[in-house]
């Protein structure tokens, strides 16, 4: 790809090869979607769901994808209907709801997205460790400037 030579990947050739993975990726989640009865946005609160290490909340996920309360209600009320989620109220403070990604659901997105972890596996399999180890910590960096994008103008 131009823009390759002896100091790497410049800007610009780099930032088409994000912009492809990313369009592939957008492409297949609107195919769940759209499998499933679903908005898109509806499968990037899935993902955010399954993501987070413990269960979030509704609140947090309107921070994490920018959307209104309002948005939020609709999606997880679309996606409680579906049967991918369950809100359940905190038993110590019944003022806070978790969301909760059903393993049948899972087990439908897993079968779904399987020929994508295989075509990952396949691309990690021609990297060394190394080499992995530079990629995820780019890919962390690059997160953290989204993050620092993202904020409020202002904060720390």
């Amino acid at each position: 790809m131009d823009g390759d030579g002896e100091r790497g990947v410049d800007l610009q050739s780099f930032g088409v090869r994000l912009r492809r993975m990313t369009a592939e990726f957008n492409r297949i989640a609107h195919e769940f979607a759209h499998e499933h009865g679903l908005h898109t946005t509806d499968v990037q609160a899935l993902i955010k769901i399954f993501d987070a290490v413990s269960p979030i909340t509704p609140s947090r996920l309107r921070e994490e994808l920018n959307l209104t309360s309002g948005a939020v209600t609709a999606c997880l009320d679309r996606l409680e209907r579906a049967g991918h989620i369950r809100r359940v109220r905190d038993v110590q403070d019944r003022r806070v709801v978790h969301l909760h990604y059903l393993d049948p659901a899972k087990d439908v997105a897993a079968a779904f997205f399987r020929p994508l972890g295989r075509s990952t596996d396949n691309a990690l399999r021609r990297f060394s460790p190394e080499e992995l180890r530079t990629v995820a910590a780019f890919l962390d960096a690059m997160n953290d400037e989204l993050d620092v994008l993202r904020a409020p103008p202002g904060s720390p």
